[in-house]
């Protein structure tokens, strides 16, 4: 399992990285860890596109073949774009989440509210620590 340096993790098992092309935007997914737990994805929902969210609201869920599971805001800010690959009509390959969960499997972009909010987020070491 690879846990790149470069993200930020929440104990929920969402990751994080900034948007090196847009700054204030932060790209979102669910780590190696938890697309491994869940198993194969068959879906993936995201209905908040456009809402202002907090820390740990849910902004979507992901459905697997064994279960469905909440995917929840590492930091505040507005949920801007879902990933198209993983859409139904522009791919319908929720399997890239199991794929490559750190690249092309990513699910949301978020313009951050406080982009203080990082420093409360898991760097791999500590991350790596709570899933042993």
């Amino acid at each position: 399992m690879s846990l790149p340096e470069d993200l930020k993790y929440s104990k929920e098992h969402e990751w994080l990285r900034l948007d090196p092309d847009n700054e204030g935007i932060a790209i979102i997914g669910i780590t190696d860890f938890a697309q491994g737990e869940l198993g194969e994805i068959v879906y993936v929902e995201l209905e908040t596109i456009g809402e202002e969210l907090s820390v740990d609201d849910v902004f979507g869920t992901v459905e697997a073949v064994k279960t469905t599971s909440d995917l929840f805001m590492p930091i505040s800010g507005t949920v801007l774009e879902f990933n198209p690959a993983l859409n139904e009509e522009d791919g319908d390959n929720p399997g890239l989440i199991n794929e490559d969960p750190y690249g092309e499997g990513w699910i949301a972009k978020v313009k951050m509210a406080d982009p203080a909010e990082l420093d409360a987020l898991l760097d791999a070491a500590a991350y790596q620590d709570l899933i042993g």
